[in-house]
């Protein structure tokens, strides 16, 4: 978020914290009001496809969920689980490379 202004006032100057709390007052009285938009089912995977798309061109926000992934793969295999509840090994850094080609033929 932005600095804040040096005055008490104003929705900009509240922290986040509470800009949230209002902006979620107010969208549930439009619900309630039955003014506020209503995804059909179509508009909600066009919207996800789109953010999803969005997210993938981050090559560096992709490659650290490669990364943790990897992380995370080689923790469970310490933990005790059977082998349904475990993810596919392979170093962090082999993760993150097949993060980072499986949109080159986007």
């Amino acid at each position: 978020m932005a600095e804040k202004d040096s005055s008490n006032r104003g929705f900009g100057s509240m922290d986040e914290e509470r800009q949230r709390e209002i902006a979620s007052k107010g969208g549930q009285a439009a619900h309630e009001k039955g003014a506020a938009h209503e995804f059909t089912p179509e508009e909600a995977k066009e919207a996800g496809r789109k953010g999803g798309e969005t997210v993938s061109e981050n090559r560096e926000h992709m490659s650290e969920i490669g990364r943790k992934g990897g992380e995370r793969s080689h923790d469970d295999e310490d933990s005790g689980k059977d082998d349904r509840e475990k993810t596919r090994g392979g170093s962090s850094e082999q993760h993150a490379q097949a993060g980072r080609q499986s949109h080159k033929n986007d």
